[in-house]
């Protein structure tokens, strides 16, 4: 199998699990990393043996270059990644896909012009957790899928994040920091949405920072911090997912269940990539299943495979996490906003393929 040869632009935190796991797989070849700071960039070339540390102007300008991770803030994505674009690379980017949903249409419609894949995070639906339910769920376990609910509630980032000021800015809030996830889930397992509608407040319009470097500063919340939300998906079913920042106590609610015909599956934290699955058919017991798929740990990077396994196979389909499932997540989120506001549902405008699945303990 031929390699590519990939660059990264962004070396904070995240970065780290991505140069952690793109050379374990024999098709990627990690040669580059950039940063606005050059330093950084230096800093984890020598950390992680990447042979080049870039500017990001002299990383587009590498000729030998296939495929870009961007990994650089949420509201510098969609820039980033038109200028990869416009390089003539393929890009992949940590989610959101942009911060609009004008960008992330920007983003599709320029790739298409120059022949280009677009890839973006989540990737977790490609481990083995949500690729076992996904496996029961097509050899009707739980028979057709009629309901779903899915919940991500926590109390917010002001009690241990030491820079928590952006998740209650334009931008961010539970939706956008964490719905990707959940919502690319629901995706990969029911196929894409049909309509949705949703109901959005600011429960504290001032938070204090508790964490050490900010302790005590103030925070002005510009963004909704609860979000409760239906959506119909084109198969027919229909799911309830909530988000929130501002949930004091904690919860005993499943991430995420699915309910069928026959049965009830329980799947695993979106944000991961293993278990624990289980399924509950009509009147048994709670059963833990062996998960039936492989990459259970922190797998990042496993969407960047893919898309190089599609360049190397010239076959699209092996690239699953794709600019349109992001652009049709992103729609989305911003979809149970514009519900809130406008008092309507709001009806999808996008559409996207439901991502093959992985073939059983499928290596890539």
């Amino acid at each position: 199998m031929s390699r590519k040869k990939v660059g990264i632009i962004g070396c904070g935190n995240i970065s780290a699990i991505y140069m952690k796991n793109i050379p374990k797989f024999a098709h990627l070849e990690l040669v580059a990393c950039a940063d606005l700071d050059l330093d950084r960039a230096k800093a984890r070339a020598e950390e992680f043996g990447i042979a080049n540390a870039y500017t990001v102007e002299q990383l587009l300008a590498d000729s030998e270059i296939d495929i870009v991770i961007n990994l650089t803030i949420p509201a510098a994505h969609a820039s980033v990644c038109l200028q990869v674009l416009e390089a003539g690379k393929h890009v992949y980017v940590e989610k959101p896909l942009a911060v609009t949903r004008e960008d992330g249409l920007r983003i599709l419609e320029l790739a298409r012009s120059k022949n280009l894949l677009v890839g973006s995070a989540p990737d977790t639906f490609l481990g083995g957790g949500i690729q076992t339910c996904l496996k029961l769920i097509q050899d009707g376990w739980i028979g057709t899928p009629v309901a779903a609910t899915a919940f991500m509630m926590g109390r917010g980032h002001e009690h241990w994040h030491p820079d928590p000021e952006f998740y209650y800015q334009q931008g961010g809030g539970p939706m956008f920091d964490m719905g990707p996830y959940y919502l690319t889930a629901l995706v990969a397992l029911l196929g894409p949405i049909r309509r949705v509608t949703g109901s959005t407040n600011i429960s504290f319009p001032e938070r204090t920072i508790s964490s050490e470097k900010k302790f005590g500063q103030k925070i002005t919340v510009e963004t909704p911090t609860h979000i409760a939300g239906v959506l119909d998906f084109h198969s027919g079913a229909i799911a309830t997912l909530i988000t929130s920042f501002d949930i004091k106590g904690t919860t005993q609610l499943p991430n995420i269940e699915i309910y069928g015909s026959h049965g009830t599956l329980r799947v695993p934290d979106p944000n991961t990539f293993g278990g624990p699955v289980y399924i509950r058919r009509a009147g048994g017991d709670w059963e833990p299943i062996p998960l039936t798929h492989g990459y259970t740990e922190n797998s990042r990077g496993l969407g960047v495979a893919a898309l190089a396994q599609a360049l190397i196979e010239g076959n699209t389909s092996q690239h699953r996490a794709n600019g349109e499932l992001a652009y049709h997540v992103l729609e989305a989120m911003h979809g149970f906003h514009d519900a809130s506001d406008s008092g309507q549902h709001y009806i999808m405008q996008s559409s996207c393929e439901k991502p093959a699945a992985l073939p059983i303990h499928n290596m890539l």
